[in-house]
């Protein structure tokens, strides 16, 4: 190695040297490392606002000499108004909710050539680790936000509605302070009436049930200097990401809405009638609460008696049978503050989208619309043996049965008892070939119970007839009448072996024989054995299985009423 080697690499080392030990550039102004950038920055510090952020303050050789997270609260100033060190007042400019800045402070831009007592030495380069939290000033207003509004919105929220709503509230930094939606219980409260904090009274005015917003309000519209003395600190900005579901007005009253109306309408209820309707029941903001559909049976009450809750009396005052109106209840007509205690929460208006199904009223009698033939020469009366073909159907057409459908007509005894008595009624002084629509209520039916399967109870029935042939039947009491004049000798005419006795052979052929000749007539509608016989059981008086001169007695003879000759 020659000698002129040796010296530079000498040289080289000595270079060396002085460069790893070279004293620091003194700062001439401050110096920003920007190690974090939210992605989303909607405001940045200006001079005359107001701030908080947390901070680490450090010498260059990362020794701490302050640090606002020790002491768990942070630094609140503001900005641009020699609040702070000359270099943090220039170098918070322009920062965002979130970032997190390294700032670098030259002596001259922070505590000079004097220093700051025990802690900051003179001529003190001091660095800041910064995270801001919270930008505000004392012009800003309330902020708004909507970001879902829904298509329709019949009615917003103004001074003195009661509203109810979900919210998450933030701070301007993200960090969660509470939450509606964690006690799973909505907030629920008067609007501008001084009841909520002042940015909040403004934020929800003007919202649409189902709307979503954001509102952001400065410190001093929310909890101001003192914060909430928990989990909002004093001066912060709040965040409310808030849903509302409800909202009515101490003074509304039930809101009808009709939805389909038949034509025509004949009738209209009233208070006292008894109603069957099917409904669904939901609140304001759509959530399901209850429905008959799911039960698969009406809804059965009278109404205007207090028997459902006030509004729901209001609303189906008036309504036509096969209606459909959407019934809009306040809760003060609903279930008032304390809901139900299941599935309708206190405070809430109530939404029930009603169909009709039928009405009547205790009073009502059988209603009967009639189409005669020109001829109607004999009328139906008690007694009579009629026969008719009939469709039947609920009261909202509804089919519950026909004779067409198994081919043959339906066969009474008018007064009998053999259909309901409101059908014994309606067929009272028909006509062969008359038409008549018969609507029954329930009463003069089947009752509150019904058919099972069949026919619903407290159903309104209605019967389209047609008379398709009648028999005249016999006075009350009698089961067969003569046509012709009597026998002075009866019992010897019957008694063809004169043994001095009838006995059922005898006297069942004596009667068909009549029947035959056109001489008697036997009472319609009943199975002549089943009526010879009962005949014979009235004539044996001791019930010996014959009968005697001595028992025997035509009709006319008897004291007391007996089915008979």
């Amino acid at each position: 190695m020659t000698r002129l080697t040796v010296q530079m690499i000498f040289l080289a080392i000595l270079v060396t040297f002085v460069a790893c030990n070279a004293p620091p550039v003194p700062l001439d102004d401050i110096a920003i490392e920007k190690t974090f950038t939210p992605e989303r920055c909607d405001r940045t510090v200006k001079p005359g606002d107001f701030v908080r952020y947390h901070y680490i303050g450090m010498f260059p050789d990362g020794k701490k000499f302050d640090s606002s997270y020790d002491r768990g609260t942070t630094y609140n100033v503001v900005v641009g108004r020699k609040k702070l060190i000359a270099g943090m007042d220039k170098a918070l400019v322009g920062m965002c909710v979130n970032e997190r800045w390294m700032i670098k402070v030259p002596a001259e831009l922070a505590y000079g050539k004097n220093g700051y007592g025990d802690i900051i030495p003179p001529d003190s380069v001091l660095h800041f680790d910064v995270l801001m939290l919270d930008i505000w000033n004392k012009e800003d207003k309330v902020q708004i936000q909507t970001y879902y509004k829904p298509e329709e919105c019949t009615r917003t929220v103004q001074v003195s509605d009661y509203v109810r709503y979900h919210y998450n509230g933030t701070l301007l930094d993200g960090t969660l302070f509470d939450s509606s939606h964690t006690r799973m219980r909505t907030y629920d409260t008067y609007v501008g009436i001084g009841w909520l904090i002042a940015g909040m009274d403004q934020g929800l005015l003007g919202m649409c049930v189902g709307e979503k917003r954001i509102i952001t309000m400065p410190p001093f519209l929310g909890y101001g200097e003192n914060g909430d003395g928990s989990d909002i600190p004093g001066q912060a900005s709040l965040v409310f990401d808030v849903i509302l579901l409800d909202l009515h007005n101490p003074k509304d009253e039930v809101t009808v809405t009709v939805q389909s109306l038949p034509d025509p309408c004949p009738r209209k209820s009233k208070t006292g009638d008894f109603m069957r309707y099917h409904y669904n029941g939901t609140l304001l903001d759509g959530t399901f609460f209850d429905s008959s559909y799911s039960r698969n049976q009406t809804y059965d009450t009278y109404i205007g008696k207090g028997y459902v809750i006030a509004g729901m009396d209001h609303g189906l005052m008036n309504v036509c049978i096969g209606e459909r109106r959407r019934i809009t209840i306040p809760p003060h007509l609903g279930y008032g503050e304390e809901g139900t205690g299941t599935k309708i929460p206190g405070s809430a208006v109530l939404v029930f989208d009603v169909h009709i199904i039928d009405f009547h009223n205790p009073s009502d009698k059988v209603e009967v619309t009639s189409e005669k033939p020109e001829n109607c020469t004999y009328k139906a009366k008690k007694g009579d043996f009629v026969k008719y073909h009939y469709n039947a159907t609920l009261m909202d057409g509804t089919h519950i049965g026909s004779t067409h459908s198994f081919g043959k007509t339906y066969n009474v005894i008018l007064g009998n008892g053999q259909v309901v008595i409101g059908m014994d009624e309606g067929l009272m002084g028909m006509c062969v070939g008359e038409k008549r629509r018969l609507v029954i209520p329930p009463h003069l039916a089947y009752g509150e119970r019904g058919v099972d399967g069949e026919v619903p109870g407290s159903a309104v029935l209605v019967f389209d007839v047609e008379m398709i042939d009648l028999e005249e039947g016999l006075p009350d009491g009698y089961m067969f009448v003569w046509n012709s004049e009597v026998s002075p000798d009866l019992f010897s005419v019957m008694d063809k072996n004169k043994d001095k006795e009838v006995d059922r052979t005898e006297f069942s052929e004596y009667i068909l024989q009549q029947v035959a000749e056109g001489k008697g007539r036997l009472a319609p509608g009943f199975e002549q054995p089943r009526i010879i016989d009962n005949m014979y059981d009235n004539q044996d008086r001791n019930k010996d299985g014959r009968i005697t001169e001595d028992e025997f007695k035509l009709k006319a003879d008897e004291a007391a009423t007996h089915d008979e000759l």
